[in-house]
């Protein structure tokens, strides 16, 4: 068929390959992924281009990158082809065994000691169904990065997401045995200046603890002046020097969970409830759509059930 009567509903190859040059960043790559030639590939952006009247992308021996209209009409191409794969998706799993792809992102300390066996016990009881996990306590983009979850450890969630809460959570006054026949254990939170305290870094900033009374969310907040040899925006990193008996920590319960029923941390402070630490909820977070795989919401359901009868 000439180009000049090339009609734009057969198009759609063209621009799925130019979509898949923007994601890949060379003509090699998206040769690789679409599993054709490099030459049917730069045919078909050559052929585009025609058709826009414009340049798409800027070759030079070594580099490629979208012109400025190639790069609108890639962003504005991004939400129908997702919405195409969706409705793909949705139409193939409707029948049949679950199964599918779900990616997830959540923090690491949690992810570690509490989300993994879930996951484990999640995909016996659905085996067709692939779980890949990001650990990391970033708060990544699920849009932009092609996450279909995140679980998050924040009371502040985004108005564009869809939020379920998974469960609730504490933060606990922990040191170990060792550390306490060395040095003491505190009855009430103005002793704790007086201890070697594992906290998170803030800047420059003086650290400081602040406690209510258990049972009395109403007071006004006790804040006690913190110091110590260790420092680090890590929760199992805390927890694992205050194993190692360096000092007192402030944990969320699911970082110290394992350590206090092995008996290498024991609680303090059971009448003083530690406030403007940690979150008090952990969430499933994923981002507004109107078609939802069933693989991501049995996921979802599933860490809500385990969690709800854990908690």
């Amino acid at each position: 068929m000439p180009m000049k009567d090339l009609k734009p509903d057969a198009l759609w190859t063209h621009l799925h390959w130019l979509s898949v040059l923007a994601e890949q960043g060379s003509f090699t790559r998206t040769a690789e992924r679409l599993a054709v030639s490099k030459a049917a590939v730069s045919q078909k952006i050559k052929e585009l281009e025609q058709l826009a009247g414009v340049p798409l992308v800027r070759r030079t021996t070594r580099t490629m990158q979208l012109t400025d209209a190639g790069q609108k009409l890639v962003e504005e191409l991004k939400a129908p082809f997702s919405e195409i794969m969706r409705s793909f998706i949705n139409i193939r799993d409707a029948q049949g065994p679950l199964r599918g792809r779900v990616r997830v992102t959540a923090p690491v300390a949690f992810a570690r000691q509490q989300l993994v066996p879930h996951i484990i016990g999640f995909m016996r009881r659905y085996p067709q169904v692939r779980v890949q996990l990001e650990v990391s306590d970033r708060l990544v983009s699920l849009a932009a990065e092609g996450f279909d979850l995140a679980i998050r450890h924040s009371d502040a969630l985004p108005d564009t997401h869809v939020a379920q809460r998974l469960c609730a959570t504490r933060t606990l006054v922990v040191a170990s045995p060792d550390y306490l026949r060395h040095h003491g254990t505190p009855d009430a939170p103005p002793q704790l200046a007086e201890h070697q305290c594992l906290y998170y870094p803030r800047g420059a900033e003086q650290p400081g603890w602040a406690f209510r009374p258990e049972g009395a969310p109403g007071s006004a907040p006790v804040t006690v002046p913190v110091s110590g040899t260790f420092a680090t925006n890590n929760s199992e990193s805390i927890r694992d020097a205050a194993v190692a008996g360096m000092g007192i920590a402030l944990l969320p319960d699911f970082s110290a969970r394992a350590a206090l029923e092995a008996g290498t941390l024991v609680p303090l402070l059971a009448a003083w409830q530690p406030v403007g630490v940690f979150a008090e909820n952990l969430y499933i977070l994923r981002p507004w759509s109107a078609q939802v795989p069933r693989a991501v919401t049995a996921f979802s359901a599933y860490l809500r059930e385990v969690f709800s009868d854990a908690h």
